[in-house]
């Protein structure tokens, strides 16, 4: 039986029968680049993805990147020209966002493992903090006590409801991340009492959606427990960081979001925001929707076997390098990506074909049974939508095999 056929759109042009990114074919860019594996990303399709969204998005809405779903530094430094702040996920991801021309004023950090060292770099950068607990605002109170800095906080919430059919939800019953929103009034009680500078609230509830009416329903229900929130707070709230959960399509059956409807939702919900929350600064915060289709994983078939009628194509990349891609990030169950012979784009017939990589495990399995173009070895294997969570989410150290190289063109 054969597997469903992607619907995913092609972003990438075509000439000779070869897919190029940037302009370049991707022969060529195996050549400059002097090596597969490789991720690629193409810049002009992130800027484009970022005019779509302020197209659609009010323009009193500030749109952040969320640099975990891609650190590559020269993609940060790209977006840096194009977004109003950064969110972080640890002091490495600082570091690079404190290297582009974004201020420490506009770029926030969360997670819930902050240590001691995080926070005091994250204090004496400026940078504002989004506290996950109250053990950490305590700790960040004595830390700027010695450091003698005032710092910028805001408290992350856990939401009483979650995205609905979310890739993965971040809020909404016990959770990790942040805090309960029913203990949130009593910490912002004891944050008055702290010399913190405190600018509100980030209440992120879910990631990886595709329906704009669940986004819709999110946003409704983040502003209205903000507005409640709000009236504990020991000054005005600032800054009001409603999360995104704006997905991409990756698997067959999967649509684009139609960002159409979120936008004028939001359009119709601020001015009643204005009013309530005068001094807030709504941010909507994007990771994988800004980067994820403007990238490829590309590797090289090294060796093409036929076991016992199915066909294999081995190549010199795998889940050491694309976890996501092997099914092994997440998915309950395994869905292809979507995945091309990179070279022979317009085949006069398919056959089915499984695309592994070079480890010792099953585990290792790029495309499962996919109706791909006839490849031989030398041949080009792309891998889509992999612009976000592929490298750095990925085992690099699993059985000792090289690193691939990346690039921004």
């Amino acid at each position: 039986m054969k597997k469903p056929t992607h619907s995913v759109a092609l972003p990438f042009p075509v000439e000779n029968d070869e897919l190029m990114v940037g302009g370049t074919l991707i022969s060529q860019l195996a050549a400059r680049i002097g090596q597969t594996p490789f991720y690629v990303y193409d810049r002009h399709l992130i800027s484009e993805r970022v005019a779509h969204l302020r197209w659609h998005l009010p323009r009193e809405v500030r749109l952040h990147y969320a640099i975990k779903a891609n650190p590559m530094p020269a993609v940060v430094q790209h977006l840096a020209t194009l977004v109003d702040g950064f969110d972080l996920a640890s002091m490495g991801e600082m570091q690079v966002a404190l290297d582009t021309t974004i201020p420490a004023a506009k770029i926030s950090i969360a997670g819930p493992g902050k240590s001691r060292h995080e926070l005091s770099c994250a204090i004496a950068a400026g940078v504002t903090i989004n506290m996950e607990s109250e053990f950490e605002m305590e700790t960040i109170a004595a830390l700027a006590a010695t450091l003698q800095v005032r710092p910028r906080v805001a408290i992350r919430v856990n939401p009483d409801f979650e995205l609905k059919s979310s890739g993965m939800k971040m809020g909404g019953g016990p959770k990790q991340f942040g805090v309960d929103a029913e203990r949130v009034p009593a910490m912002l009680k004891r944050l008055g009492e702290l010399d913190l500078d405190f600018i509100g609230f980030h209440i992120y509830s879910g990631s990886q959606n595709l329906r704009p009416d669940a986004i819709i329903e999110a946003q409704q229900k983040t502003f209205e427990l903000a507005y409640r929130l709000a009236g504990h707070a020991p000054s005005p709230v600032r800054k009001l960081n409603i999360g995104g959960g704006f997905g991409i399509p990756y698997f067959p059956g999967d649509e684009s979001l139609d960002i159409a409807p979120v936008g004028v939702h939001l359009t119709q919900r601020l001015p009643e925001v204005k009013q309530r929350l005068p001094h807030a600064e709504v941010i909507i915060e994007l990771g994988r929707y800004l980067v994820g289709e403007a990238g490829l994983y590309v590797c090289r078939v090294i060796d093409r076997k036929i076991s016992r009628g199915q066909v294999f194509l081995v190549t010199d990349g795998g889940l050491h390098h694309h976890l996501a891609a092997s099914g092994n990030f997440g998915q309950v169950i395994r869905k292809n990506y979507p995945v091309v012979i990179a070279n022979k784009m317009n085949p006069s017939h398919t056959e089915t074909a499984s695309v592994v990589g070079p480890l010792c495990t099953p585990l290792d399995l790029l495309a499962d049974k996919m109706e791909l173009a006839p490849a031989e070895v030398g041949d080009f294997v792309a891998i889509l939508q992999s612009g976000a969570y592929g490298l750095t989410a990925s085992p690099l150290r699993f059985l000792s095999h090289p690193a691939p190289l990346e690039a921004l063109v």
